[in-house]
């Protein structure tokens, strides 16, 4: 008897690399898949694939996107990127993608004298919470975070509290 079934992808299928704005639509499906993150409108997903491209990633299996991290270099904090948005789909998870992208954004070109890495974690994202901790104790570095946006304030209710992680200092490969 033959086995049938597809091959089982693995991190090593996993192919990494700059988005383009036409990658706009694939983000925009692969965060939908990613419930429970926030959707963004297509236009945001756009301007993450062009305008932000050299702060962010996409990662494919064969045609599919199953990756992709946003971000950018906070204004008036050049130091300092801050990590907008992580989603793995969920044939590509528990693989270390996210970990894996992180690195990928932190070794490319426009990261040179990045010295932090930011973001906003709601306090019940414990995966989330995971990943930056193990990350910042693999680059030897601090975590700090504190409560950043709040539920009544910031998201008129419709939200929950985010809190802002902050990663640092650390020096990043020139």
């Amino acid at each position: 008897m033959t086995n049938t079934e597809p091959p089982t992808e693995t991190a090593s299928n996993i192919k990494l690399r700059t988005p383009t704005a036409a990658d706009g639509p694939a983000l925009h499906q692969l965060i939908k898949r990613c419930q429970p993150l926030d959707e963004n409108s297509r236009y945001c997903n756009l301007l993450h694939c062009s305008h932000f491209a050299d702060t962010s990633v996409a990662a494919f299996m064969g045609p599919d996107m199953v990756g992709f991290i946003s971000g950018y270099r906070i204004p008036n904090q050049h130091d300092t990127y801050f990590l907008w948005q992580v989603a793995v789909d969920q044939r590509a998870r528990g693989q270390g993608l996210a970990r894996r992208m992180i690195q990928h954004i932190l070794h490319a070109p426009a990261a040179t004298g990045l010295r932090f890495l930011e973001t906003t974690i709601t306090p019940d994202n414990a995966a989330s919470w995971a990943l930056f901790r193990s990350f910042a104790r693999d680059l030897g570095a601090e975590l700090n975070s504190q409560l950043h946006f709040e539920c009544q304030t910031h998201f008129d209710g419709a939200h929950d509290d985010e809190h802002l992680l902050r990663i640092g200092p650390f020096t990043t490969p020139s």
